[in-house]
C-alpha cells in the first residue's frame, strides 16, 4: 500500500512538533514547511531541525519577512517591536496582542500549493483548543471553511485534506500525547519572547509549564531565574 504523505507546518514548538510526531504514528510520511514571517520569536525555528532530523523529510523554510510582506503583517506583538509581548495566562484578553490576523490562512494557502505542486494529499497544521478563543484562524470553523475554499481553488488539479490532528484537544493532553510518542520536548521552543532561555511568564511559556505540571510529565524546559 502507498504510503499516504502530508505537509505539515511546524514551527519548531511543542505542538507542531507532537502533531508531525503523532502524524508520523499514523502512517503519514511527513514533508515539512516552516515560515519566518518576521516573528519576535524566531529564535523557534532553529529548533525545527532537530526532531525532524528523527522523522527525515524535505524541510523548507519559506522566508515571509521580505520588506514588501513583513508590512502587512505589523502591529501584533509577535511582528512589531513596539507592542510588547504580554506576560500571564494565556486565556487572558491581554493575549490578543498575540494575534496576526490571517497568518495561518497565508501560510495553509502556500503549504497547499506545495502539496498540489508534489501531488501530496494533505495539509496539515497544529492548532489546539487552547488556541480557540483567541486566534480565529485555529477553530473548527475556520479549518472547514479553508478546506471548502482551497478544494475550490485546486479543482481539477487535486484534492486536499486539511487535517488539524490536534484540534480536539487541551495542552495538557498533548503533552500526554507527545510523551507516548517520545517527542524531545527539550528541543523544541515556545517562548513569544525569544531570549537565551524561555522567559517563564509570557503566555506560552505560563500554558507550557502549566501543562507539563497537569500532565504528570517531567518538564525538560529551562526558563529564566531557574538552574
Amino acid at each position: 500500500m502507498t504510503q499516504r504523505r502530508v505537509v505539515a507546518v511546524v514551527s519548531g514548538g511543542l505542538d507542531s512538533t507532537t502533531m508531525a510526531y503523532s502524524l508520523r504514528a499514523d502512517g503519514y510520511e511527513i514533508h515539512a514547511i516552516s515560515f519566518d514571517y518576521g516573528q519576535r520569536h524566531r529564535k523557534e525555528l532553529t529548533y525545527v531541525e532537530r526532531p525532524f532530523a528523527d522523522i527525515g523529510g524535505q524541510w523548507p523554510l519559506i522566508d515571509l519577512h521580505a520588506p514588501g510582506v513583513h508590512q502587512f503583517m505589523a502591529g501584533s506583538a509577535l511582528t512589531d517591536d513596539t507592542v510588547g509581548v504580554p506576560d500571564g495566562h494565556y486565556a487572558d484578553e491581554s493575549m490578543k496582542a498575540t494575534v496576526v490576523p490571517n497568518r495561518n490562512a497565508i501560510m495553509l494557502s502556500i503549504a497547499c500549493a506545495l502539496a498540489v505542486s508534489q501531488s501530496i494529499g494533505a495539509v496539515a497544521f497544529g492548532a489546539h483548543t487552547g488556541d480557540h478563543p483567541i486566534y480565529p484562524d485555529c477553530r473548527p470553523e475556520f479549518v472547514n471553511a479553508f478546506a471548502t475554499m482551497v478544494n475550490l481553488a485546486v479543482e481539477g488539479f487535486g484534492h486536499l485534506e486539511i487535517l488539524a490532528p490536534l484540534i480536539a484537544l487541551d495542552k495538557t493532553a498533548i503533552v500526554r500525547r507527545g510523551a507516548e510518542l517520545h517527542v524531545p520536548f527539550e528541543r523544541t521552543w515556545s517562548c513569544y519572547k525569544g531570549g537565551e532561555v524561555h522567559c517563564g511568564t509570557c503566555g506560552t511559556c505560563y500554558e507550557r509549564r502549566e501543562a507539563f505540571a497537569l500532565a504528570g510529565v517531567a518538564d525538560p524546559t529551562v526558563y529564566e531565574g531557574e538552574s
